[in-house]
């Protein structure tokens, strides 16, 4: 069975390390952790399959989320983007620039493994 590839973007090391921990207790492969929007779009770049979803934070140093989600629809218009942000107000913006959810911080691992189903099942 083939694993759902998933790229964690997030600087907080612990939010980090603790979604991978969720993700891969549920079943995902965890193919990269970027710390910045910099790094994610360097790694993705890179990636030869590319992760079917893309967890990303917001606020990060160097590119911040919008931006980042933004060029990686630039290429590759069908990504499915998770954004996770406790900045509400960055919502509709997120999606606009093409983010498939948004999940406001904190959310549960339930809320969680429940948007990556949703967007999976919608493909």
């Amino acid at each position: 069975m083939k694993l759902t590839k998933i790229l964690i973007v997030e600087d907080d090391f612990s939010l980090q390390r603790l979604y991978e921990l969720m993700l891969t207790n549920y079943g995902f492969e965890v193919v990269g952790k970027a710390n910045n929007g910099e790094e994610a779009l360097t790694m993705y770049k890179e990636f030869h399959e590319k992760p079917e979803i893309i967890l990303m934070d917001h606020r990060m140093p160097i590119k911040n989320g919008i931006d980042t989600t933004e060029e990686i629809i630039k290429l590759n218009h069908t990504s499915i983007i998770i954004f996770a942000s406790a900045d509400k107000s960055i919502k509709e913006k997120a999606i606009a620039v093409g983010a498939s959810k948004f999940l406001s911080k904190p959310f549960s691992y339930e809320d969680l493994i429940e948007e990556i189903n949703a967007c999976l099942n919608s493909k």
